[in-house]
């Protein structure tokens, strides 16, 4: 197949590139570097199956030649960044889900979206399935990155009812591991940094919100089954191992070796406003539809993700 992967030099698009590359795909990526880093690819660079174009795919998209799949992963995701890009980060939900949705249907190539869990908001499901429509603020600062992903999957659905395109939506969980930026506002990269450099861990408030962190192998894995399976509704794909925010800063402290302590605070920044109390996906459809379920433990993921940040900081 020949495949094209917006967001190709972010942490998910390039271990995605890799997978593709390994089973003997061509792949080409597209990124505009808003969050993206060319060091996550560059190792890629030589290899005759792989090509690179610097493009907003929030604008016209022209990729000669033929495609088989499309593969919508442009889009800041962190707090951070979604925060301090709030119009890009609508205009690649709408515009870009709309430019890459056409190109696929130019090309009749299968089509996949990254979407998010974010599409629950704070949700008062727990855990969460597909079928939970959600609870977010669409107004709040974190509206441009959930109503952002929630246009998108409502335009995929659309494509696939109107014109009979074959789409396939992930709902992505809490991922971790290589290639993640320490300075993303994450919770991994920031307790794995703090660890590293012996400073107290920040949890915020009392630490009782929960999460539930997978490794980027089984996301990966899970996404490449989806595209290649029949099912055409979103598809959660993460840890349902659901932990509290102080029990990981236990686990990185633990993982890393540091000796730092962990200390409470109240930030009343934007990033917190409407911050998900619960998170925990209910994977009983990727079971039943994927045969997927995570495989990498917490710890032996952490591990891998701390040898990463350690040369690093």
């Amino acid at each position: 197949m020949r495949v094209l992967i917006t967001g190709a030099a972010g942490f998910l698009g390039s271990h995605l590139c890799d997978r593709f590359i390994k089973e003997g795909h061509t792949v080409v990526g597209m990124d505009n570097l808003i969050t993206g880093n060319m060091d996550n690819i560059a190792h890629l660079f030589g290899n005759e199956r792989f090509s690179f174009i610097k493009h907003d795919v929030s604008n016209h998209i022209y990729v000669p030649g033929a495609l088989d799949a499309v593969l919508h992963f442009a889009s800041p995701a962190s707090p951070n960044d979604y925060l301090a890009h709030p119009i890009p980060t609508l205009k690649v939900g709408s515009l870009g889900t709309h430019n890459t949705l056409g190109l696929a249907k130019v090309k009749d190539a299968r089509y996949l979206l990254a979407s998010t869990s974010e599409v629950y908001g704070d949700p008062q499901v727990n855990p969460q399935p597909e079928t939970y429509w959600g609870n977010v603020n669409p107004i709040g600062p974190r509206g441009v990155y959930d109503e952002a992903k929630r246009f998108a999957e409502a335009m995929t659905l659309a494509y696939q009812r109107y014109h009979g395109l074959e789409t396939r939506i992930v709902r992505i969980f809490n991922t971790y591991g290589p290639r993640m930026r320490l300075n993303d506002g994450r919770v991994v990269p920031n307790f794995i940094y703090q660890a590293l450099t012996n400073k107290p861990l920040t949890v915020y408030g009392d630490g009782s919100q929960t999460r539930s962190f997978q490794y980027y192998t089984d996301l990966v894995e899970g996404i490449y089954r989806l595209l290649f399976s029949a099912e055409s509704l979103p598809v959660n794909i993460g840890n349902p191992t659901e932990m509290s925010i102080l029990e990981f800063a236990k686990a990185v402290i633990e993982v890393s070796g540091s000796k730092s302590d962990i200390v409470h605070v109240n930030p009343k920044d934007d990033r917190f406003t409407d911050d998900p109390k619960l998170r925990q996906p209910d994977i009983s459809k990727a079971k039943r539809v994927l045969d997927w379920e995570p495989k990498v433990g917490l710890h032996e993921g952490l591990k891998e993700t701390v040898a990463y940040f350690r040369p690093r900081v």
